[in-house]
């Protein structure tokens, strides 16, 4: 990385006058805060830039973004691209962050096409193939905290970026330097043009493709965007589909930036759907279907004998792989998921006789074999943090194609008098339960990174022989290259029982995170109740093993 600016350098670069003002107190007050904000730069790196809002180079701010927008101009030119097109969610300063990136690229001679307006991230991704742009900024920070925002990139090929793009794209950020307003073009340009309607209509007709135009539409559904942009595209995509039209939870419906009801918006959040699910009690819904802030992401809340349950990540992608898989044909196919999510995606894939990747933590990774794999059909793809992707037209993980997809499987087994809760319980049947859970330790401060490298060191050099009662019977490193995947910081300990955990840091929180799965074999007359009882002691398992873990780190969280 370059030399940081000085306070006094960025100040004079910084045209917001919030952050100007911010920055301005800052410097007069001295002292460890204003060390702190220009004691490194925020890195670019796994999704492009995260972090939360304020002056001087560890944080978002128009500055930064404009240094940003700069460097991936500048890898564009470098490759002989000509085009960019940009987009934006609600949060605080998104539209402004979009409008600079656009006037920086259309700068450097790029022809920029903006999405007006807050939109999901999955029209994003679409618009890159769509639109044959050389790549796609989105300024998102997805389902973060209200105080975050997030300039995401994306490739011709229409996924995230991977090395070493993301690495040439920080250093071109290193050689940029500060801009200024004369370094921007203006915003009436000529290069710079919005995107029309046709562009959403195109991503909505795509979205409705996944699903058959002759399968079951009674399906009476309460969705929530959690005060984020995906209502409009949501209702228009379950409208062309020709599902009734959803009950949209009326205190989460408009975009808000301020997340009044949320302060993580994220639907694997506990208290997040409160309000959906009580509304869907209340109206007598078949189902709860949610996005996150950018609408990328899919919860999902079920009715069952002991009241509504949201399912988890890893039920939601393995019913929908079920379907998607059960719904078409051809030893062609192929499915993906990560290291940290279920082992039963692969037996499901077996089943069906269809190939399956497994892949690093994160959909630039997942979207690898639909871009490698020219000899398959790539038709499903998910991670266990509520992120599905259904065919290959969006390159990313997508909340609405998914919610459409679930939505068909739903109201098909309610029109053969089935349930969710009740085709969850036949894939458990075939192939054993497959409980997941998580645990996650937080470090916060400048010395966070430095104690999660150095418990991922002393667990790497002396792996545990045993973890609570059960025997880890391998370890593998995926920093160690002849795993096959590309080297990152996590270990995999496959455990008796069977149980793995997956250990590993990060990469947009101050988390180290174990991810992990307990499997038990449906034993007697694999009836209901021998299912239930299954997934209580796999449970239990797992919650066990996990605890062992937090104590076997020595894990003290701050008070």
């Amino acid at each position: 990385m370059s030399a940081i600016p000085s306070a006094a350098d960025w100040l004079a670069a910084d045209p917001d006058p919030t952050t100007r003002t911010e920055l301005e107190a800052l410097i007069a007050e001295g002292g460890g805060t204003l060390r702190e904000r220009f004691a490194s730069r925020l890195a670019f790196g796994t999704a492009g830039l995260r972090g939360a809002l304020g002056a001087g180079p560890t944080r978002m701010n128009r500055v930064l973004v404009r240094m940003t927008a700069a460097g991936v101009a500048r890898r564009v030119v470098a490759e002989g691209g000509t085009t960019l097109v940009v987009a934006h969610d609600a949060r605080h300063n998104s539209s402004v962050f979009a409008d600079d990136t656009a006037r920086v690229a259309a700068a450097h001679g790029l022809a920029v096409s903006v999405i007006r307006g807050p939109h999901p991230t999955p029209v994003l991704a679409f618009a890159v193939r769509e639109l044959r742009a050389h790549a796609g900024v989105m300024i998102t920070a997805s389902h973060n905290p209200k105080a975050d925002n997030g300039f995401k990139v994306y490739w011709m090929d229409g996924a995230q970026i991977v090395p070493p793009i993301d690495s040439e794209i920080a250093s071109e950020i290193d050689a940029v330097g500060l801009l200024s307003d004369s370094d921007l073009a203006d915003p009436d340009d000529p290069r710079i043009h919005d995107t029309d309607d046709d562009l959403i209509s195109g991503y909505v007709n795509s979205a409705t493709g996944v699903i058959s135009s002759s399968s079951p539409r009674d399906l009476n559904v309460v969705y929530t965007p959690v005060h984020g942009v995906g209502r409009e595209v949501f209702l228009r995509a379950f409208a062309a589909a020709g599902f009734p039209e959803p009950l949209v939870v009326p205190e989460q419906g408009d975009p808000d930036p301020d997340f009044p009801t949320a302060a993580f918006p994220n639907p694997e959040e506990p208290g997040v759907l409160d309000l959906a699910t009580a509304l869907a009690a209340t109206r007598g819904a078949d189902i709860v279907i949610a996005n996150d802030p950018d609408a990328d992401r899919l919860g999902v809340v079920v009715p069952t004998d002991d009241g509504w349950r949201p399912l988890t990540g890893n039920e939601i992608g393995c019913l929908l792989a079920e379907h998607v898989l059960s719904s078409g044909r051809g030893h062609d196919r192929i499915v993906a998921t990560t290291v940290v999510s279920s082992r039963l995606l692969s037996k499901i894939a077996a089943h069906h006789e269809v190939h399956f990747e497994e892949t690093l933590t994160g959909f630039k990774w997942i979207m690898r074999p639909a871009i490698e794999r020219t000899d398959l059909r790539f038709v499903f793809g998910y991670e266990e943090a509520l992120g599905y992707c259904v065919g290959d037209v969006v390159r990313d993980k997508d909340g609405i194609s998914a919610a459409l997809a679930f939505a068909e499987m739903a109201a098909t087994a309610k029109a053969d008098g089935s349930s969710i809760p009740a085709m969850l319980d036949e894939l458990h049947r075939r192939h054993g339960v497959h409980e997941t859970s998580q645990r996650s330790m937080r470090f916060e401060g400048s010395d966070g990174p430095e104690k999660m490298d150095g418990l991922m060191h002393r667990l790497r050099s002396d792996p545990p022989r045993a973890i609570g009662e059960l025997v880890v019977e391998s370890v593998t490193d995926l920093l160690d290259a002849d795993t096959g995947l590309p080297p990152t910081n996590a270990l995999i300990l496959d455990l008796s029982g069977p149980t793995r955990l997956v250990v590993r840091p990060s990469g947009t929180e101050p988390k180290l995170k174990i991810y992990g799965e307990a499997v038990n074999t449906v034993l007697g007359d694999r009836s209901s109740s021998q299912i239930e009882l299954a997934r209580r002691l796999a449970s239990q398992r797992l919650s066990q093993a996990l605890d062992a873990t937090i104590a076997l780190l020595d894990f003290q969280p701050a008070t």
